[in-house]
């Protein structure tokens, strides 16, 4: 009875904090990632780069500066008749310069400037869905674990106590076989019983220092922190909404619908500058040089020319009327793509909350039951004790008793981690998370 009690209070208290280990809730793991975890970085960092794209985009709006400058030396020339004959030498001025300076202003463009620009704007925005998509997957993951863990701390104090409770009958069982009243079968039935439960605490043990590692690592914790989940979670009061609610929820917040939705305005905005590659580019262009010597006058001219122009520059590319209906074409069909991937995302964040919404109604169902399962274990103990102490009930009885309270208690409470696991599930899916 002293061992049920003290089960009783570990699992409803979270369970006993060793040396070290430290209670950590799931909002500061939330925290603690979104700060530090390596898995996050990647996605930040894109939506950085995206945001310096938008200012490389608007570079097409300034001024087009070109100069250059050259000395070069120049050797002397000759001329000949058109047949190669009578050859003569022409001094040509050695020293030869060159400087010039230009400039054109982009003025007209058919629209190519300003959609470049506002593509650059919509994939900075896709980014960041594509960054909080990255931060849910993460944040659920986190989340999985966590629970996970709660789950198996829950599962080693069952089995820790199922030992300890063994052992006890084991000793018991040593003492009545000295005095003749037990046999040697029923003291080696309880060591192997006592073998399998320690094998089974053993992979018990080694799967929380897996998850606390997984855990750790992915927060960006440190790596010998050892987390214990806080017992405060089962306490929640869970939220009964319906699955037309948690669908209104998804279509405002689901960064996976967000981010399909931004695919779709990206092709749009990447046909439409296809689409100005059909029309004339328009410039005010101005310039100036200066060059010497003056080559083509024969004698050479050992003096500088120089002169500026300013004026209206107007390009048309004509291929584009041939070439440009394939792009186009092109186009067209990527939009259509990302059209039909939304509409396919939409169609899955459906399913999955329904999915969802009805496992999460089924939890709430199932901790019913286990809570039954917790009353009618503990009426069965407190039978099999009030016949034991009668004498009508062997050791094994309590002992079978016991554990089928331990481990109605430990279903319980993997209901109650059940409900709050598919609340973040619906959380999740939804972009609430």
């Amino acid at each position: 009875m002293n061992n049920l009690r003290l089960l009783t209070a570990v699992l409803l208290s979270g369970g006993l904090l060793a040396g070290g280990q430290t209670v950590v809730s799931l909002e500061e793991i939330f925290s603690t990632a979104e700060a530090n975890s390596v898995q996050l970085r990647p996605s930040l960092t894109a939506v950085e780069e995206a945001r310096h794209d938008i200012d490389v985009a608007k570079n097409a709006l300034l001024p087009e500066i070109n100069s250059s400058f050259s000395l070069s030396y120049i050797a002397d020339g000759f001329t000949t008749r058109r047949n190669f004959s009578d050859y003569q030498r022409a001094e040509i001025p050695h020293l030869g310069n060159g400087l010039s300076v230009s400039i054109e202003q982009p003025v007209y463009t058919g629209g190519a400037i300003t959609k470049s620009i506002e593509l650059a704007e919509l994939k900075l925005t896709a980014s960041r869905f594509a960054a909080d998509f990255k931060r849910d997957n993460l944040r659920f993951s986190l989340a999985g674990f966590y629970l996970d863990l709660y789950k198996y701390y829950n599962l080693q104090s069952v089995v820790e106590s199922n030992i300890a409770a063994a052992r006890s009958v084991l000793e018991n069982m040593k003492s009545r076989y000295k005095a003749g009243t037990a046999l040697l079968n029923d003291i080696t039935r309880y060591e192997l019983l006592i073998s399998n439960l320690e094998l089974d605490l053993t992979r018990i043990n080694n799967t929380i220092t897996v998850l606390n590692t997984n855990l750790v690592t992915i927060a960006g914790m440190d790596p010998d922190t050892s987390i214990r989940p806080d017992s405060a979670l089962l306490l929640r009061s869970m939220p009964e909404c319906s699955v037309g609610q948690w669908q209104e929820f998804a279509r405002e917040n689901s960064p996976a619908i967000s981010l399909a939705r931004s695919e779709v305005e990206i092709s749009r905005k990447a046909e439409a500058l296809v689409r100005t590659e059909r029309l004339p580019k328009i410039g005010i262009r101005g310039g100036w040089s200066i060059d010497g010597p003056i080559l083509v006058e024969v004698p050479p001219i050992n003096r500088n020319l120089s002169y500026w122009y300013v004026g209206v520059g107007v390009s048309y590319n004509i291929s584009s009327l041939y070439k440009n209906n394939r792009s186009l074409a092109k186009s067209r069909v990527s939009t259509l793509h990302a059209i039909e991937k939304l509409d396919a995302t939409c169609q899955d964040v459906e399913l999955s909350l329904r999915a969802d919404h009805v496992r999460y109604l089924e939890a709430f169902e199932e901790l019913k039951s286990r809570d039954k399962a917790v009353e009618l274990a503990d009426r069965n103990y407190r039978t099999t004790s009030t016949r034991y102490a009668a004498g009508m009930a062997l050791v094994t009885d309590m002992l079978d008793a016991a554990n089928a309270c331990l481990d109605a208690q430990q279903q319980r409470v993997n209901a109650r981690i059940n409900i709050i696991y598919y609340y973040y599930k619906l959380l999740f899916t939804s972009g609430k998370i």
